[in-house]
This record gives C-alpha cells, structure tokens and sequence, in this order.
C-alpha cells in the first residue's frame, strides 16, 4: 500500500514537473484569435473603424467588443471571412453614406514637403523631396490621412466614378419588392 502511494505521488511530480516546463516553454504571447484577425485586415492602419490601427480592432473583436463589418477597406469579403473566423452572423457593412473616394495631388500647388507621403498608411502616394508627388489611384484607400498634414493645402479627395468594373450587387439583398 505504501509503494503505491509513493509510486502515485512521484507520478504526480513528475507530471506536474512536465506541466510546468511545457507552460513556460511553449507560452503563447498575446491573443492568437486577434493574430488570425489581424493577419486577415487590411492593414492600411485608417482609423475608419474607430480604432487607432489594425491590431486594436482585432483585438476588439478578438474580445467580442467590436462588430464585424467596420473595416470599410475590407469590404464585405472581409465581413464574410470575420464571421466565418468568430461564429458570428455577417451583418450589412456600416457604410457612412459617403461615396468612394481617392486623393488627387494639385501639381500646381504641391511644394513636394513628402508630409503626405509619410502619413498615407498604404503607399499610394509616390514622388520625392522636392519634387511633384502623386497618388497611386488603385492603391489609395479613401482614408482622407493624407489631407491634413499637406501645408499647402493641395490635396482633394475626388469621388470614383462608378463604372461596369467596380460595379457590385448590393450585400445584403434588398428584401422588399
């Protein structure tokens, strides 16, 4: 009887020796849904969510803080691609009733500061020190970043005018006939 309680509780060190190595070892930092989450995001770091980047926002909704369909980026592919992910119902993107836009750069007006370049978060737009900078129109996002920091004032945002390429049925389904 004496044997098997020894042979038990040695078991039991042993184990729970092996336990404690392995929860140092193999820890995990951060959250690995969010790590799925954010790998899926656009990462154009927009702010258009309501967070200040990418990784907040799959946090949020790594938690269940946030809903799925802020990412305006993202569109409805990536609402689809989130609930799948988390379990959860796709919902209709929340859409501020703002038409697309892309930035379009005065050449008159640009003094070449690169202060727009360093804060577009995608690399939409292109030139040098000095010299004319411009926007890489498929590139560009709609974020309006770039806006504020220019001090000249020669950046507009520009509706895209819709065509038969960029045409989509709307999601969801209009139900009333």
């Amino acid at each position: 009887m004496f044997a098997a309680i020894l042979t038990i509780a040695a078991l039991a060190a042993f184990f729970g020796a092996l336990l404690g190595y392995s929860a140092l070892r193999f820890r995990v930092e951060g959250n690995p849904i969010a790590d799925q989450i954010e790998s899926l995001l656009p990462q154009t770091q927009c702010g258009q969510c309501g967070y200040p980047g990418c990784r907040p926002y799959a946090e949020a909704l790594a938690k269940g803080d946030a809903e799925i369909n802020r990412c305006l980026p993202g569109g409805e592919a990536l609402v689809l691609t989130l609930a799948d992910l988390l379990g959860r119902e796709p919902v209709r993107m929340e859409i501020r009733k703002k038409l697309p836009v892309v930035a379009y750069i005065d050449p008159q007006g640009c003094i070449g500061c690169t202060r727009c370049i360093q804060a577009c978060p995608v690399d939409a737009i292109i030139g040098a020190t000095k010299q004319l900078h411009a926007v890489l129109a498929t590139e560009c996002t709609g974020c309006e970043l770039c806006v504020a920091p220019c001090p000249v004032d020669c950046i507009q945002m520009r509706p895209i005018p819709e065509d038969i390429q960029g045409w989509r049925w709307p999601y969801p389904a209009p139900t009333s006939l």
